[in-house]
């Protein structure tokens, strides 16, 4: 039959989620940026723009390891707000404008993680996109 292998596993902490990690040296150095919040129901991704509208660093619940119906808590979505608010002061970021979009639980944790590392918050506007008119009514039922 053959050996039996053990196999370790590495990168995981306790609960199963990824272990982050912050890059020491920066390429680019930046003061202001735009920070743009997409809570869905489902998850909370974060991306981190300059003022041009150029993506410097981008994360999500998902990409740090949580899974299923944990990547949408709001506990989730602080941990990326504190992760990418780390990435960006090693940039040397100091103020961002934040829009958020969705109504997902993330919006709020995501942004009090981000202010509490220490970067501030010029200006928050809500791009939530709203339905005018909706969807088209059901033809009525015939019997």
């Amino acid at each position: 039959m053959g050996k039996k292998r053990i196999i370790k596993q590495t990168g995981h902490d306790a609960g199963g989620v990824k272990t982050r990690t912050v890059s020491r040296s920066s390429k680019k150095r930046i003061e202001r940026g735009v920070l743009y919040v997409q809570a869905t129901y489902n998850n909370t991704a974060l991306l981190l723009a300059d003022s041009a509208g150029n993506a410097i660093l981008s994360s999500s619940s998902g990409a740090l390891g949580y899974k299923g119906s944990k990547k949408g808590t709001p506990y989730a979505a602080g941990k990326v707000g504190e992760l990418l608010a780390e990435k960006a002061q090693a940039l040397g970021l100091k103020e961002v404008d934040v829009i958020i979009k969705g109504v997902g639980s993330g919006r709020e944790s995501s942004v009090r993680a981000f202010i509490a590392k220490g970067v501030g918050i010029l200006s928050i506007k809500d791009k939530t996109p709203v339905p005018f008119n909706g969807p088209k009514a059901p033809k009525p039922r015939r019997v």
